[in-house]
């Protein structure tokens, strides 16, 4: 990933983000072209510290016949994203430019065991069900056992071998405080992501925002 230093992401932060994503679009090379499949995953952690991406795909997947070699694949997770105007910023002479996270992870990719598929299906559903509290969380244990393992022959577990992290997250780091500022006040009336774009760089320089939380703290009832 070409990630300039202004917005290059240390290996600590790139993984916390991968990790609360859960969600992201796995790539290998077949030898003629690049094969791609959005999908879930969650991180494990081996004795020696090194990361571990698990999930699964469907048994007729292109992408499960390139498992087992040594080619490293491309696992990219991507966050919020927003177009930026040149028009919204206080200095003049600016071009249109895009603000975002993305996390890339690569390593080899290997196949799961039976056994080693029924938990990491069942911990992928907790991760995500965790997330619907106070819903009761749904369990594979509710399904009939039949069904549970037709579904499961329909699948393949696959954990990559996570040797390299890189993360960018590009928020106008470079940008004086007042373009910083338009910015993102600018976003913060666009759709969701440019909402969520906005409220990471208030997060990154509270400080320029400070007045506005006085303000919202004196209007409150």
């Amino acid at each position: 990933m070409y990630t300039p230093p202004f917005f290059k992401q240390d290996r600590a932060a790139s993984l916390k983000f991968a990790e609360q994503r859960g969600f992201g679009t796995m790539c290998a090379f077949d030898g003629q072209k690049p094969i791609a499949s959005p999908l879930p995953f969650y991180l494990t952690y081996a004795a020696d510290g090194t990361p571990q991406a698990a999930f699964h795909v469907a048994r007729h997947n292109p992408l499960l016949k390139l498992a087992g070699g040594d080619a490293s694949w491309l696992l990219a997770v991507n966050g919020p994203d927003a177009y930026v105007s040149p028009d919204w910023y206080v200095s003049p002479d600016q071009v249109p430019t895009w603000l975002y996270q993305s996390v890339h992870l690569s390593g080899p990719v290997r196949p799961l065991s039976d056994e080693e598929l029924s938990v990491q299906v069942d911990t992928l559903s907790d991760k995500f069900e965790s997330r619907l509290l106070p819903k009761k969380p749904w369990t594979s244990g509710k399904m009939t056992a039949g069904r549970l393992e037709t579904m499961k022959k329909a699948i393949v577990g696959l954990v990559m071998t996570v040797e390299e992290v890189e993360g960018s997250f590009k928020l106008n780091q470079h940008k004086s405080d007042a373009d910083f500022a338009a910015i993102a006040n600018a976003l913060s009336d666009g759709d969701a992501d440019a909402k969520q774009i906005s409220q990471l760089m208030r997060q990154t320089r509270p400080q320029l925002f400070a007045n506005d939380t006085n303000k919202l703290e004196r209007t409150a009832p």
